[in-house]
C-alpha cells in the first residue's frame, strides 16, 4: 500500500472490514477521477477472487463478453458463454465455491452502473446474488463501485426492492484535502509552495487524476497553460467528458452548473429557475440531489432561514475554473495563463477560490480555532436590506454561545487590513447582529494566506487562521 497517498480513514475502514467473521457488502462511491478503483487496486493489491468492470455505452450482450474474459482470467476452468447476468452470477457462485485459498473472497465489480443496460436485468442479478449465496457465506467481500453517484445511492444503498438494506458498508470518496495534495505532490516530485498548491488547489480541486498530469519540470503558470489553454491540453476537454459520462441527458445538469457559476453567494431554488430557464418540477430537483451527491454543488441553510431559502452553491474546483476561463476562449498561445495572473479578473476568481478552499476545510479551521469538540454548524448569510447588504460566505454558529463571522483574504503576503476593509468588516457584523437578533458574542475571524499585519484595525480581530492551519 505504499503508493497509496493519504486515504488513512479508508484505508482503516477497509481493513476492518477484511477482518470481520461475516460477507460484506461494501458501496464505494465518488466523483469520477478522485481515485476510487486507484484505492481498491492497492489495498487489495490486486489479489481479487474477480474483478470486472462495466464499459461506458456498451450494449448487454458486449458487457457480458467482457465479463466472460474476466472470469476466464481468474480460473483455471474454461467457463462457458453466458446471455443473462443470473448465469453470471451463477458462474460467480461456482468460482468462489472452488477457490482453494483461505481468508476472504474478494469479488470487485467496478463501474457497475454502466452494466446496468436498459432491460438488462442486472441489478435483479446482483441481488440473487447476494441474498441467496454471498450473505450467508462468512468470507466473501462483495465491492461495487460507481463514479456515477447517483446511480449507486439510488440502486444499490436507496434500493427498496430487494437490495433494501443489503450494503453492510459505504465509503465515499473525496478529493484530497490540501494536507494530502501536498503529499500527493511530493510524491511526484513537484516544488511547490504552499501558496502556489492552494492556487493549483483552486484550478484543479484534489482530484488525484488532474494532479497527475503536472510536469515537475514546469512551474505551475506554465503547467496551467500546457493542460488548460493549448487546444491538445489534456484538461481542455474534461468538462464535455465528465458531465457526460455521469449524466444521462447530460444538458440540463451543465445548465444548473452553468447557473450557479454566476452566483458566488449561491442561488435558492427558486432563483435557479428564474435564472436558468428551467422548469419547476420534481424532476429539476433529482437533478439538484444528483449534482450534490455528485460533490458538485453543495448545500447551504442561511442561518435563522427557513428551509425554503437554502442555498445551493457550485463547489466542484475544476468546473468553476473551466467556465470562468475555458469556456469559449480560443487562447491557445504559449503563456496565456501567465500573462493572465494578478490582473483584476484574476484577483477576483482567486479571491474567491480561496473562500472554497476554506469551506472545503472548514474542520481545520474548527481545528486552529480550538472548537474541535464543540457542537457547531455552518452557515452562509446575506442581508434582506437593499440599501445596508451585507453577506458573509462562512458563519460557525457554536454551542457555547458564540459565532465565528469569517472573512477570507487571498493574497501574496501578510495582509494589510485598511480602513475600507475595516468598515466593511464592522459594518457586516453590525447588520447581521440587528437581522437576526443573536443573542451570542459575535467574533470576527480572518483567514488569510500569511497572516495580518497587526496595525490600528487589527485589534477588533478575535481569531486568525492562516493557510498553513488549513494543510493541517
Amino acid at each position: 500500500m505504499t503508493r497509496i497517498v493519504g486515504r488513512e480513514h479508508e484505508i482503516e475502514m477497509l481493513q476492518k472490514y477484511l477482518e470481520t467473521d461475516k460477507s460484506e457488502f461494501i458501496a464505494v462511491y465518488g466523483r469520477r477521477r478522485v481515485g476510487k478503483t486507484f484505492l481498491i487496486r492497492e489495498f487489495f493489491q490486486n489479489k481479487f477472487t474477480l474483478y470486472f468492470s462495466g464499459v461506458a455505452n456498451l450494449d448487454k450482450k458486449s458487457q457480458l463478453v467482457n465479463f466472460q474474459s474476466a472470469i476466464n482470467r481468474y480460473s483455471d476452468y474454461k467457463y462457458p458463454a453466458v446471455n443473462s447476468w443470473f448465469e453470471v452470477f451463477e458462474q460467480i457462485i461456482n468460482l468462489l465455491d472452488n477457490t482453494k485459498e483461505g481468508g476472504k473472497k474478494i469479488i470487485f465489480i467496478d463501474e457497475i452502473s454502466w452494466l446496468d443496460t436498459k432491460r438488462s436485468n442486472f441489478t435483479k442479478a446482483l441481488e440473487y446474488f447476494w441474498n441467496t449465496y454471498a450473505s450467508a457465506q462468512r468470507d466473501v467481500i462483495l465491492i461495487v463501485c460507481a463514479s456515477a453517484t447517483s446511480w449507486i445511492i439510488n440502486n444499490i444503498i436507496k434500493n427498496r426492492g430487494g437490495l433494501h438494506n443489503r450494503v453492510t458498508r459505504q465509503i465515499q470518496l473525496n478529493p484530497f484535502t490540501l494536507r494530502e495534495t501536498e503529499a500527493f505532490l511530493k510524491k511526484m516530485k513537484i516544488s511547490f509552495n504552499r501558496h502556489q498548491i492552494i492556487e493549483c488547489y483552486m484550478i484543479m480541486g484534489g482530484i488525484p487524476y488532474y494532479l497527475e498530469q503536472l510536469d515537475k519540470s514546469k512551474s505551475l503558470a506554465q503547467n496551467i497553460d500546457d493542460l488548460f489553454f493549448r487546444k491538445e491540453g489534456m484538461l481542455r476537454q474534461e468538462f464535455s467528458r465528465l458531465y457526460s459520462s455521469l449524466f444521462e441527458n447530460s444538458e440540463q445538469y451543465v445548465k444548473i452548473v452553468e447557473t450557479l457559476s454566476k452566483k458566488r453567494m449561491g442561488l435558492t431554488r427558486n432563483e435557479l429557475i428564474q435564472y436558468s430557464g428551467l422548469h419547476n418540477s420534481g424532476n429539476l430537483s433529482a437533478k439538484i440531489e444528483e449534482l450534490e451527491l455528485c460533490g458538485f454543488i453543495k448545500r447551504y441553510n442561511p442561518i435563522g432561514k427557513i428551509s425554503r431559502e437554502t442555498l445551493y452553491q457550485l463547489i466542484d474546483f475544476y468546473t468553476l475554473f473551466y467556465l470562468n476561463y475555458i469556456k469559449g476562449s480560443n487562447a491557445s498561445y504559449t503563456n496565456h495563463w501567465t500573462n493572465l495572473i494578478d490582473n483584476a479578473k484574476h484577483r477576483a476568481w482567486s479571491g474567491y477560490g480561496f473562500e472554497q478552499v476554506c469551506l472545503m476545510h472548514e474542520d481545520q479551521i474548527r481545528k486552529k480555532l480550538g472548537i474541535h469538540g464543540i457542537i457547531s454548524y455552518s452557515h452562509s448569510w446575506r442581508s434582506k436590506s437593499k440599501e445596508e447588504g451585507a453577506q458573509i460566505d462562512l458563519l460557525i454558529d457554536r454551542n457555547d454561545n458564540v459565532i465565528n463571522l469569517c472573512e477570507m483574504k487571498f493574497s501574496r503576503e501578510k495582509f494589510c487590513m485598511d480602513k475600507k476593509t475595516h468598515q466593511n468588516l464592522m459594518h457586516k457584523k453590525s447588520v447581521f447582529i440587528n437581522e437576526t437578533k443573536t443573542r451570542k458574542a459575535v467574533h470576527l475571524t480572518m483567514i488569510t494566506t500569511y497572516g495580518l499585519v497587526h496595525n490600528e484595525y487589527w485589534n477588533d480581530i478575535q481569531s486568525e487562521v492562516t493557510m498553513d492551519d488549513l494543510f493541517e
